[in-house]
This record gives structure tokens, C-alpha cells and sequence, in this order.
């Protein structure tokens, strides 16, 4: 009967570290897509501030050629 007690109260302690387990790595999960979507939008703004410096850098390469 003890042995059956002890058996219980293992799983019972796996049992609640599963769900611990399942709640940090829903948490995690929700992380790496919020890292993604950080990523994403930080590489859009990287290549519109880009494309900005070489149109102005186009600009004035016009501006100088014009002028001597």
C-alpha cells in the first residue's frame, strides 16, 4: 500500500511538472514569434532607411555633377 502512495504521489509531482514544462514552453513559443516579428519589421525599416541613403546619396552625385 505505501508503495502504491509513493507511486502516486511521483506521478502526481511528474504530472505537475509536465504541465510546468508545457507552460514555459508555450511561453517561449510566443517569444520566438514576437523575436520573429521584431526581426521582420527591423528589417523592413533597415531597408527603407537604405534605400533613403542611396537616393539621397544619388541626389547629391546629381547635385555635384551639376554644379561644376
Amino acid at each position: 500500500m505505501a508503495d502504491l502512495k509513493k507511486l502516486e504521489e511521483k506521478l502526481d509531482l511528474l504530472i505537475q511538472r509536465c504541465q510546468l514544462l508545457q507552460q514555459e514552453n508555450d511561453v517561449l513559443k510566443q517569444e520566438r514569434q514576437q523575436w520573429h516579428s521584431d526581426k521582420t519589421r527591423l528589417i523592413e525599416k533597415n531597408e527603407l532607411a537604405r534605400s533613403r541613403v542611396e537616393a539621397m546619396i544619388g541626389r547629391l552625385k546629381e547635385l555635384e555633377a551639376g554644379a561644376t
